[in-house]
């Protein structure tokens, strides 16, 4: 497998369950990222896609190149796992690109430039508690999966309904899903289910706008982290 490469014996491999990094950043690897619209993308939301496929370290976007950006990600095998999975997908009108970068960090930017939403260019998410691959119980959540047009949520209040999510998706690319299916809580804690969009890059899309959305619930103290990931799973009804 290609990935065993990078990795210690007994890794993950590209397509199949994720692995636990041994912390994030301890090693490093960047992944070149170019075709990106620029109305549209920003570090957060380049975090939201590359996420689901190994911890996002550091997110840089390049003023000499427009649509381009550097993401440093935990290891070398999560930089596998998203060209993989991602390369020459098509979302916002362009198709993305990836590569393996010669830098194995990113230096700090101490003055970043603004984007065209007027965030910052570059953006350190160390630490960041929306990171899925921090520890081996956590890695072995992720079912690593290629875009799809169904998207898996969990983390959602328990009394959500789905007008409520329709319009969540609704208000943040102006489309809703064609149908939704929630699964039977195991708990009373919090909601899980699948939405299925129109097609792969609206599923693309949807999930880069949407994924970790605060939602407040009444009588809760902190807001759910409404997340998303893809599902190769059916939408049957």
């Amino acid at each position: 497998r290609t990935g065993d490469r990078f990795g210690p014996k007994g890794g993950p491999d590209r397509f199949g369950r994720g692995g636990y990094e041994g912390g994030q950043g301890a090693q490093g690897a960047v992944c070149m990222v170019y075709g990106l619209n620029m109305d549209k993308m920003n570090c957060e939301r380049l975090f939201n896609l590359f996420c689901l496929y190994g911890n996002v370290v550091r997110i840089k976007f390049l003023k000499s190149k427009e649509g381009s950006a550097m993401i440093q990600l935990g290891d070398p095998i999560s930089v596998e796992r998203a060209i993989a999975n991602l390369n020459n997908v098509f979302f916002f009108g362009n198709k993305l690109q990836l590569s393996m970068s010669k830098q194995a960090f990113l230096q700090e930017v101490p003055n970043p430039h603004e984007l065209a939403d007027g965030t910052l260019s570059y953006k350190d998410f160390m630490g960041n508690r929306n990171n899925r691959f921090t520890n081996p119980e956590a890695a072995q959540k992720n079912r690593i999966q290629s875009p799809s047009k169904v998207l898996h949520f969990f983390n959602a209040p328990p009394t959500i309904t789905e007008s409520e999510v329709f319009e969540m998706f609704d208000n943040a690319i102006g489309k809703r899903p064609l149908k939704m299916k929630q699964f039977p809580s195991k708990t009373e804690r919090s909601c899980t289910g699948l939405v299925e969009f129109e097609s792969k890059a609206d599923g693309i899309e949807a999930l880069i706008m949407v994924n970790h959305t605060p939602i407040s619930s009444p009588g809760g103290k902190s807001p759910f982290i409404f997340k998303l990931c893809f599902s190769a799973m059916p939408l049957t009804m």
